[in-house]
């Protein structure tokens, strides 16, 4: 599989990735034997990028995806985790449904960009891992935290990135907008897009994406199928983990609709469009099951045809600025 550099840094990720959130089990419940079968499915697929972060089911994604790795040489693969969301042990009991993981609330997520912040809560995750050292450190969600983490933050992944600890350093978002703020006023490797280039949503075709590609910041996209409408639409999928609005829903059939008109199928599509443009150095997949990932990966490899883009084109179902796999960069 291709592998492309993050920005100007020594860090390769392969064209597609494995996202580690559904195995922290996000939503239900995934089996250990479940979860090691996804990342070796991934593997044998060609994957060598493995992305997770504390916030994956209170660290339990982390620990799964460190023992599912060890059996490979840590010099073969590339893995990333995420600060900002620092675990403190909780006594309060329950589940954390509430976040979205099927686990029990065994810790609790504190908000924290600080410097002191950003190292505690990566040395917590190397040692959830058991690692001694991760390829690249995202910011994650700051969202509602921007003073706090440009002003201390970012630095502090930059002094990590300097004393060699790290090897990229970036931002993940389901945002476009202050992405673009990172690739613009910082020094990023790479950001993390999730949900906000796909099919249905192309904002960070407005700005992010041209800024990145000017600054030479490299772009992963995650949330390809924007939580499931793009790879099953159907009364009940979702759209950014939420039930899909009917408009959005019909947009989706009329994707798939064309796309089975063309011989090819909606998911192939969903991730060939993200994997098109030039900036874009990896498709981000999460996969509850090995089959999921095998499907994955087959879509990935995929060719779909020239005429199912012009199609979408003629029928405005794609900004006529949007690259695409049949074309050159322009």
């Amino acid at each position: 599989m291709r592998a492309n550099r993050l920005g100007g840094s020594d860090v390769e990720v392969s064209a597609l990735a494995f996202g580690g959130a559904v195995i922290g089990n996000l939503y239900t419940e995934v089996s250990e034997e479940q979860a090691h079968e996804a990342v070796a499915a991934a593997w044998q697929h060609g994957v060598r990028y493995f992305d997770t972060a504390p916030h994956y089911g209170l660290g339990l994604s982390e620990r799964r995806l460190g023992a599912a790795l060890r059996e490979h040489p840590r010099t073969a693969y590339t893995i990333s985790t995420k600060v900002g969301r620092r675990l403190e042990p909780s006594g309060e009991g329950g589940d954390d449904l509430a976040n979205g993981f099927a686990v029990s609330a065994t810790h609790r997520r504190v908000w924290d960009f600080s410097a002191d912040g950003v190292r505690r809560t990566l040395e917590a995750g190397l040692e959830r891992l058991g690692l001694d050292r991760v390829d690249v450190v995202y910011l994650h969600d700051p969202d509602d935290h921007a003073e706090q983490a440009f002003r201390e933050g970012y630095p502090a992944l930059e002094k990590l990135r300097s004393e060699g600890v790290v090897g990229a350093i970036g931002a993940g978002m389901n945002q476009a907008e202050m992405l673009t703020r990172f690739v613009r006023d910082t020094d990023v490797d790479v950001v993390l897009c999730a949900g906000r280039y796909t099919l249905l949503d192309q904002r960070a075709l407005t700005e992010l994406l041209p800024a990145a590609q000017e600054r030479g910041t490299s772009v992963v996209i995650g949330g390809a199928f924007n939580s499931g409408l793009l790879a099953d639409p159907k009364p009940g999928a979702t759209y950014n983990y939420a039930a899909a609005p009917t408009e959005l829903l019909d947009r989706a059939l009329h994707l798939k609709a064309v796309a089975d008109r063309h011989g090819t199928t909606l998911r192939a599509a969903a991730l060939a469009f993200c994997a098109a443009h030039p900036a874009v150095a990896s498709v981000l997949v999460g996969a509850r099951s090995a089959a999921e990932v095998r499907d994955c990966a087959e879509q990935f490899a995929a060719d779909v045809p020239a005429a199912f883009w012009q199609t979408l084109r003629e029928e405005d179902l794609l900004p006529p600025d949007a690259p695409v796999p049949a074309e050159e960069p322009s």
